[in-house]
């Protein structure tokens, strides 16, 4: 099969596409015929520094999973071949990447996908779909909250705000443009801040009459919480996606707050069950399959030769939604 590996950590340069064996599927896995995937974040941080979570080098990195099984391991009896399948099942330590053809991944941590998008659509999801879900279901959402969305058109932060809104709640995201703003307003969001001409104390005074919002998610990736305390309400929570850096937790003692670090890797790295994630995927394919949730993917096009570029694309911070990678048989 054809891959996209590296052999080195550092920029997208280190890519190099390369035949391997096709692999196999053992006990508990599904041999799965790649037709997309996505760039996520954690992917190029992988890519960049390792950070204790890659695959061995040589490695092959990606997590999320659209295709069709070919093969199952021993003890799979929930998916055979044929099933058209999704999930966030590999490119770190242990796990094969999503940057081949091919993929022997875990069964417990793909399942079927929705009948009415197709797999580049469902190649947009996973990660940042159980991502999202996981950070609100933690934060205790109820409807009638007020909740912000930080990051709304990113791949986290589009799919949250439409599960807030599913859930019930009064939602706010964050936008940088009008054109964004536009985006979060179809996609559910009952308020727009526009962080490069509102303060944070401004729309929680405008938004919330100056109380807070009960739940803050922030899904930007940006080194500081500061912002995420100052917009929660007292005895709040605060969800975050980033927490690799040092933080001064004073104003979130101050207030009481409750912080949620979502990290939806664990299960990967440290040999849970993948069964709540099945679920999650279940949830959301229902949802997308009554037409309730949708993805936002960038405009930019991209092969499994391409990933280099792919993977600039999605650093740059210009993309909008998820990148998104064809795998063609």
């Amino acid at each position: 099969m054809k891959a996209q590996v590296i052999t080195a950590h550092g920029g997208p340069e280190v890519f190099e596409t390369a035949e391997l064996p096709d692999p196999v599927p053992g006990s508990g896995q599904v041999l799965i015929r790649q037709e997309a995937t996505s760039v996520n974040p954690v992917d190029y941080k992988i890519r960049q520094l390792g950070l204790g979570l890659a695959p061995a080098l040589p490695a092959v990195l990606g997590a999320d999973i659209a295709g069709t099984v070919v093969a199952v391991g021993d003890g799979v009896a929930e998916l055979v071949a044929g099933d058209k399948v999704w999930g966030a099942a590999g490119g770190v330590a242990g796990q094969p990447g999503a940057y081949a053809e091919l993929i022997a991944a875990r069964a417990d941590l793909v399942a079927k996908r929705p009948d009415t998008i197709t797999a580049r659509e469902a190649a947009a999801f996973p990660l940042v779909t159980i991502t999202a879900w996981e950070g609100l279901q933690r934060a205790g959402i109820a409807p009638g909250q007020k909740v912000l969305i930080r990051g709304g058109t990113g791949g986290v932060g589009h799919v949250a705000v439409q599960l807030a809104k599913i859930w019930g709640a009064e939602v706010t995201a964050t936008i940088s443009s009008d054109e964004k703003a536009q985006i979060v307003r179809r996609l559910g969001a009952d308020h727009i801040v526009n962080y490069r001409a509102e303060t944070i104390e401004d729309a929680v005074a405008r938004i919330t009459g100056g109380t807070g919002f009960d739940i803050v998610f922030d899904t930007t990736g940006i080194d500081e919480l500061d912002t995420a305390f100052a917009a929660a309400r007292p005895n709040g929570h605060v969800a975050t996606t980033v927490s690799l850096f040092s933080a001064d937790l004073t104003a979130a003692h101050v207030k009481g707050l409750s912080v949620h670090v979502v990290f939806m890797l664990i299960p990967m790295l440290h040999g849970l069950s993948g069964a709540p994630h099945q679920e999650i995927l279940n949830g959301a394919r229902a949802l997308i399959d009554d037409g309730k949730l949708t993805p936002l993917i960038d405009s930019e096009r991209f092969a499994l030769s391409d990933i280099a570029a792919a993977h600039e694309r999605a650093e740059s911070g210009g993309a909008t939604g998820k990148v998104v990678v064809d795998i063609p048989g």
